[in-house]
């Protein structure tokens, strides 16, 4: 992932929050909005309520990697937050790339393939 393709500014995350619309799955929830740009920009959180250090580590590497393999790409021009649920510590990746897939069909962010 490119350096401005990650959201980092508090100011970004705020508004993402307060005027984004959220989706939620069964390990994860995602909160997005269009940004304005030519391209996505995306953050992957879990908090001390997914586990230990440890357990939200492996849950941000899991949403990374299952946003990496995507078979369909996502269309440009958004804001794009990923956030691990409790239940993200016990499944594999392709379990958590499900998900993710029905959560950006859900939000018609998925580009189709033909």
């Amino acid at each position: 992932m490119l350096k401005p393709e990650v959201l980092r500014n508090k100011k970004d995350f705020s508004s993402l929050y307060n005027k984004g619309k959220s989706v939620g799955e069964r390990c994860l929830v995602l909160i997005y909005r269009k940004n304005g740009l030519s391209y996505n920009r995306m953050a992957f959180l879990a908090s001390k309520k997914v586990g230990g250090s440890v357990e939200r580590n492996r849950a941000r590497r899991l949403l990374k990697e299952s946003f990496r393999t995507l078979d369909h790409p996502v269309k440009p021009g958004y804001d794009l937050l990923f956030i691990a649920r409790r239940s993200i510590i016990r499944l594999k990746c392709a379990d958590v790339k499900k998900s993710m897939e029905a959560a950006l069909r859900k939000t018609n962010l998925m580009e189709c393939k033909e």
